[in-house]
């Protein structure tokens, strides 16, 4: 079972507190009490959440590093995590946290600040759209490529006991050095474009967020493989292909 269901989005979950903790923290103890009163014997998977990390205790972010979330979501992240951990520990479930850290691709939704650049330089490239908002450029994040991050959620179920593990790149980039491979990926100078609204700015921001994947690599054989600037391009390539389909 891969509980991948929340109410994902950070700076949405400041507006929405309680249904974000309804569904982020306590939807998944409602998954594991039924599994528990059921019987069922399934491997359960939490999608856990690099934003507990929130306000860093230790550069990289390992398995080990204490939680300090920053939002109301990364509080409710850090609720199902240890609820995770409990069922494990209680009642002998295989319950495994998969502790990911920003997994992007084309199917990104298109409020997420990654997306909503990608879509935007397509709009731009074609003449449909003349700028784009955004708030905090130099929040600084470990992009990874989301197919390869649903492979090591697979990979943590196949293994005979249940752990927590993070995934992650290792590598960590700001908003402004996607702005620029965006961009610059379609010939363009994004400084032309974007524009700064103070609405998108979190009350709380997380400021650095890269994962150490050392532990995922060395259990259950899993390391990434698209970089940074290919996740961008293939992004940019997949939302330019769209716009010009629609034309």
């Amino acid at each position: 079972i891969y509980h991948l269901g929340a109410q994902s989005h950070v700076r949405v979950s400041f507006d929405i507190l309680e249904y974000t903790a309804d569904v982020t923290a306590v939807g998944t103890i409602r998954i594991l009490e039924a599994m528990r009163e059921a019987g069922v014997s399934a491997r359960f998977y939490q999608a856990s959440s690099s934003e507990m990390f929130g306000k860093v205790q230790a550069v990289p972010q390992t398995e080990t590093t204490p939680f300090w979330p920053r939002s109301p979501y990364g509080a409710a992240k850090v609720y199902a995590y240890w609820a995770t951990v409990n069922y494990r520990e209680s009642y002998g479930m295989h319950a495994t946290n998969g502790i990911l850290f920003n997994h992007e691709s084309p199917r990104r939704g298109e409020t997420f600040v990654t997306r909503k650049i990608t879509r935007a330089v397509a709009a731009i490239k074609h003449g449909l759209q003349k700028e784009l908002y955004l708030g905090n450029l130099d929040a600084q994040r470990d992009w990874g490529y989301a197919p390869e991050y649903v492979e090591a959620m697979w990979l943590m179920l196949q293994q005979d006991t249940s752990d927590d593990y993070v995934v992650a790149t290792g590598e960590t980039h700001t908003i402004r050095e996607f702005l620029d491979l965006a961009f610059g990926h379609v010939d363009l100078d994004w400084k032309e474009f974007v524009k700064y609204d103070a609405r998108y700015e979190r009350p709380a921001e997380v400021d650095l967020l890269v994962g150490d994947a050392s532990k995922a690599k060395r259990q259950i054989g899993w390391e990434p493989k698209v970089k940074f600037a290919e996740l961008v391009r293939i992004m940019v390539d997949a939302d330019l292909a769209a716009v010009q389909k629609r034309a």
